[in-house]
């Protein structure tokens, strides 16, 4: 019986000390850490430059008094339609004083420079008529052409694209010939009014183009002075963006550039293409009260204009300035990437072990890192490695 309870004792001092032993175990042995894990995979990979930017009307002319006078009421409202030639607003004329010789050969010498003006503005369009017309006739041959099959549908766009440009500069350069005849008849209004001596008759001024009214400066009754901004008037249809970028960016854009414009309060993405990069930046203060150097980038809009159409003069859009893209990209997210000294690496799960891997990346943005070497797609990688992640050491998804 004594060695009955002798060998119970045994056996439950063995059992503690077995559990003790384990309990030891379990709170001392290396735990593994807890990372958050990403995939490499194959997806599409864009790398972009993206900024606001806000819209503005291409061609837009602002109506200025040729003379000192007296300007009635405006009777338009902002938005209305007016045609080329309709009176804007009349100036009733002050008592004019008499030119002396000096100044009327001044008047006299504008009216010359202005007609010099038109000149020129008629030979700039007469060439973007001549060049609009041959781009036509060359997208025609090219369609025809890749209907036969002998030319890249790429070519067809090209060919689409230079139609298109043509035909716009012909519209500019019509727009200028219109505002440089109207320039001159300001200079022969300032001459034929101011050496009057005060007549009554009002002076009407007219609008050099067809177009909407943008803009009202002023609009009561009340004094002006010759040049004063009295309206501005544009075509609303023509509109075009400009962005301010870093200049850092601006030096990786380059005329032609794509860019889509999401999240503009429509539905769908809109296109457009870098038309200028302006040369000459601006020191700009940020949110955060950096002084920054940008530069303006003008977009041209390419998707359809019944897409864009519901935009306006001084909207906001958000632009994407397309840098790289491909459709077919092995990658991994970029938080996944350490500096190993001159090279990149990441932190590779092999069977619950994290290993590092030396990995050579090609394009990248701010999520997503193209893979060239190192990282075969499926693998699992650490996303934000910690200092507790080792090679070698055991690792447990998060």
């Amino acid at each position: 019986m004594k060695n009955n309870v002798q060998w119970r004792r045994r056996v439950a001092f063995a059992l503690v000390a077995v559990l003790v032993a384990w309990g030891l175990y379990q709170g001392f042995r290396p735990q593994p850490v807890e990372v958050d894990l990403g995939t490499a995979r194959r997806a599409p990979l864009r790398v972009s430059v993206e900024q606001e930017g806000r819209t503005r009307v291409v061609d837009r002319y602002v109506v200025t008094a040729p003379v000192n006078g007296y300007a009635r009421r405006v009777r338009l409202e902002v938005g209305d339609v007016i045609e080329r030639r309709a009176t804007l607003v009349e100036l009733e004329p002050l008592r004019a004083e008499v030119l002396d010789v000096r100044r009327r050969a001044e008047a006299e010498a504008h009216i010359a420079a202005a007609g010099a003006g038109v000149s020129a503005a008629e030979q700039r369009a007469n060439a973007a008529a001549s060049n609009a017309n041959l781009a036509q006739k060359e997208l025609e041959r090219v369609r025809v052409l890749r209907r036969a099959g002998h030319v890249s549908a790429a070519a067809e766009d090209r060919a689409a694209s230079e139609a298109e440009r043509s035909a716009a500069e012909l519209r500019s350069a019509q727009f200028a010939v219109a505002t440089a005849r109207h320039e001159r008849e300001a200079a022969r209004t300032a001459l034929k009014y101011a050496a009057s001596g005060g007549s009554a008759e009002p002076v009407a001024v007219r609008a050099p183009v067809s177009g909407r009214v943008l803009r009202i400066p002023h609009k009561s009754e009340g004094m002006v002075a010759a040049g004063q901004a009295l309206i501005e008037i544009g075509d609303p249809r023509a509109l075009e963006v400009e962005v301010d970028v870093l200049s850092a960016d601006a030096v990786r854009i380059h005329p032609g550039t794509r860019v889509a414009f999401e999240r503009w309060g429509g539905e769908g993405a809109l296109e457009g293409a870098v038309r200028v990069i302006e040369p000459a930046g601006f020191t700009k203060v940020s949110a955060l009260g950096v002084e920054e150097q940008r530069v303006w980038v003008i977009v041209a809009f390419t998707s359809p204009p019944a897409l864009w159409q519901r935009l306006g003069d001084g909207y906001r859009v958000e632009a994407s300035f397309i840098l790289w893209e491909a459709a077919d990209v092995l990658q991994i997210p970029a938080s996944a990437l350490f500096r190993d000294g001159k090279d990149w690496a990441a932190f590779a799960v092999e069977q619950g072990k994290a290993v590092k891997r030396r990995v050579e990346i090609g394009q990248r943005n701010g999520l997503s890192a193209q893979v060239v070497s190192g990282i075969k797609a499926g693998e699992q990688v650490i996303v934000h490695p910690g200092d507790l992640v080792r090679e070698g050491g055991s690792v447990a998804s998060r």
